[in-house]
């Protein structure tokens, strides 16, 4: 793993993201016949079921790998070109900026393949593309480091608020095993809310606009990425 590092993470960082991954899975989970594009490991579920007679969508899926794939290697890429003291923050407003473009290319494939069937090479290129959006994402915790919480998948963090509950109420744990619970319970919170919230934004698009909701976390992403432009301008200056 690539370690560089970008100290002063932007105050809810973590907890956009989160919502992001949350909405960009949901929407296509509804409109591409069950694909995860964050939580790419839950295909092998839907591949599996797939090759079994059940649910539709099999080639999609299958193609999705490949491309979350691509976004992984290309943010690593992206990430080992770039060098000097600004690295960490130049190499995240890349990141940013680079999904946000796969997201808005999400968008725009998803529109011209209106309306969606299983297998359809408009419907797969869609897929591969919020895939590949995706892939950058979660290559983009590991290769800039940073105080942070996972953001794209959300079950180790929510094992771990439900374990910092136990603690903060049991009576056998020391005060200061409570109070390491409660700060990381209140690290971990927000991305979870916001994965569900975004979770429920991205159905809710899908509904009422189709893929022209994914304009929104593409939105999203050009903000972040102007936001870390700015931090790096304003490091440069010190």
């Amino acid at each position: 793993m690539l370690g560089v590092s970008a100290e002063g993470p932007m105050k809810s960082e973590d907890t956009v993201l989160a919502a992001i991954a949350g909405y960009v899975d949901t929407l296509s989970f509804v409109a591409l016949f069950g694909l995860f594009t964050a939580h790419v490991t839950g295909n092998f579920v839907l591949i599996g079921a797939g090759f079994a007679g059940y649910g539709q969508g099999l080639v999609l899926k299958l193609f999705a790998f490949p491309a979350f794939i691509a976004g992984v290697v290309l943010s690593s890429a992206l990430v080992r070109e770039q060098s000097g003291p600004e690295q960490p923050l130049r190499s995240a407003r890349t990141l940013y900026a680079v999904q946000a473009v796969l997201l808005f290319g999400f968008c725009a494939a998803g529109v011209h393949a209106s309306p969606v069937t299983p297998d359809d090479v408009g419907t797969i290129v869609s897929g591969m593309i919020g895939a590949a959006a995706m892939g950058v994402q979660n290559a983009h915790s590991r290769l800039i480091l940073r105080p942070g919480v996972p953001n794209t998948v959300m079950t180790g963090n929510v094992t771990q608020v439900i374990l910092d509950v136990f603690d903060m109420l049991s009576p056998r744990v020391s005060d200061e095993l409570r109070e390491v619970a409660r700060t990381r319970f209140a690290k971990m919170l927000p991305a979870v809310v916001a994965f569900a919230a975004g979770a429920i934004g991205g159905a809710l698009g899908y509904r009422h606009a189709g893929f022209w909701a994914m304009l929104l976390p593409g939105a999203a992403l050009a903000w972040l990425a102007c936001m870390v432009r700015s931090r790096a301008a304003a490091a440069a200056r010190l």
